[in-house]
């Protein structure tokens, strides 16, 4: 028995068909979505969603962050911003980067909550320069 998986990104939806399995990136450490999981909801970390069918891993997906909603039978992923890992552009993920870094050094810091958002984004943005790199 499958699950439905559903990536959506603010611009489209990437994926919707059934899995056996998809692992996805939680800020708690990665978890797997396949039928008859219990109900949750999940916050998502800069990463990799692996769709499988079988013990082999078909589709990957960058994703930066953003929500999931599991089920026993459905996995809606919602996410930040998604691209297949395949069109990942490094050289546009590492002046991302770069833009980020002279934005941190520039802030205020004491200004927690703006340096917590950059935090995030900063990691998100080293997670897609890996998945482009194949090192994760």
């Amino acid at each position: 028995m499958p699950v439905l998986i559903e990536i959506i990104s603010p611009e489209k939806v990437l994926v919707s068909r059934e899995v056996d399995m998809a692992v996805l990136p939680g800020m708690d450490g990665d978890i797997a979505a396949m039928p008859e999981h219990a109900p949750m909801m999940l916050l998502l970390r800069g990463g990799v969603v692996a769709l499988h069918e079988g013990d082999v891993v078909t589709d990957r997906f960058f994703v930066a962050g953003g929500f999931a909603d599991i089920t026993g039978t459905r996995c809606t992923v919602l996410a930040d911003k998604a691209v297949p890992v395949s069109e990942i552009s490094i050289d546009n993920a590492t002046a991302q980067l770069e833009a980020l870094s002279e934005i941190w050094d520039k802030t205020d810091k004491t200004d927690m909550t703006r340096l917590s958002v950059l935090q995030d984004q900063i990691l998100a943005v080293r997670a897609e320069i890996a998945a482009g790199a194949g090192h994760v």
